[in-house]
């Protein structure tokens, strides 16, 4: 009689529900800074939310956004300054959340170079690997010490920024980040000195962020996503150690000095609220933006960046 009970309930009862599924585009290979997205997958907490997420490194580090414009993934992860940028280009993108909460940025220079002070660059060689946003940054820096553009030479170092400076190829580089290049240096024997681009003149911005498209985002999806990265980031601070251990043990190329060191830089500047939305953070970079000639015109916050968990 039991068993024939059992076997009733068992076709009575209702059917798994299919985990929606997701494409998050990084921007980079897996690095540190994707910390809650890993830890997020591999801690269950992504199925937790009915997800199943395929997280997907780039072949070229600037096609994530324009995927998502092209409706190919779900959610790409950018940087706000680009972000500014591909609006104002008319891209159909917008920010539903932040990963990593504070500039990583920097302008580096060798501890013991001649550069003590940014006013000593006049003259020099500045390396970087991205042109646009890094002009404007560059001039704001400058400015602020009494120079212009027009003092220093810009070398394209083709993302090799530590080793250009090491090498003495250029005297500064900016694109480098605090978490890694510093990192990166120390390893090879090098000390470095980060100038903060936000300690500069620069407007302070989220580094990372997470884009959508405005004509097919899924809301509900995306609010379920960063529940889940909120809960990993959550358990990171809580359990530094452990979630290191979680993280690099998804892959070898993790399980090295430079990686280890990276993953305690950047615990602490991971968004603790990925969807809430500093609105005059988008607004005073947008006026930056503006003003150094990069836009035109002024966008509203409102088609830059969404909170939805006030929706």
């Amino acid at each position: 009689m039991k068993k024939l009970l059992l076997a009733a309930l068992m076709l009575t009862a209702s059917p798994v529900l299919a985990a929606d599924k997701m494409t998050v585009l990084l921007d980079w290979f897996v690095n540190p800074d994707h910390g809650p997205l890993i830890v997020a997958q591999e801690k269950g907490y992504f199925a937790d939310q009915g997800l199943e997420v395929d997280i997907v490194a780039p072949a070229d580090p600037s096609d994530p956004p324009k995927l998502v414009a092209a409706g190919q993934a779900d959610l790409a992860i950018s940087y706000q300054p680009q972000l500014h940028l591909q609006v104002a280009e008319g891209l159909p993108l917008i920010r539903v959340g932040t990963l990593v909460a504070t500039p990583l940025n920097c302008l580096l220079v060798l501890a013991d170079g001649p550069v003590k002070t940014i006013a000593d660059l006049k003259g020099g060689k500045v390396g970087y690997s991205v042109a646009g946003v890094e002009e404007a940054l560059l001039g704001a820096i400058l400015e602020r010490h009494g120079l212009v553009f027009e003092d220093v030479e810009m070398v394209n170092v083709n993302w090799s920024l530590s080793p250009s400076l090491m090498s003495g190829q250029v005297d500064a580089v900016l694109g480098a980040y605090r978490n890694f290049e510093l990192n990166q240096m120390s390893i090879e024997g090098y000390e470095g000195k980060c100038f903060y681009v936000e300690e500069e003149g620069v407007p302070t911005y989220d580094e990372l962020v997470y884009v959508a498209n405005t004509e097919t985002m899924d809301k509900d999806k995306i609010r379920r996503f960063l529940r889940a990265t909120e809960r990993a980031t959550q358990y990171i601070v809580n359990h530094p150690q452990e979630s290191w251990e979680v993280f690099s043990a998804t892959s070898a190329e993790l399980q090295d000095q430079l990686n280890e060191m990276a993953w305690a830089d950047t615990l602490p500047r991971f968004a603790l609220r990925p969807e809430a939305l500093d609105e005059g953070r988008y607004a005073r970079f947008e006026q930056f933006l503006s003003d150094s000639g990069l836009v035109e015109g002024i966008r509203p916050v409102s088609e830059l960046a969404v909170d939805l968990g006030a929706q």
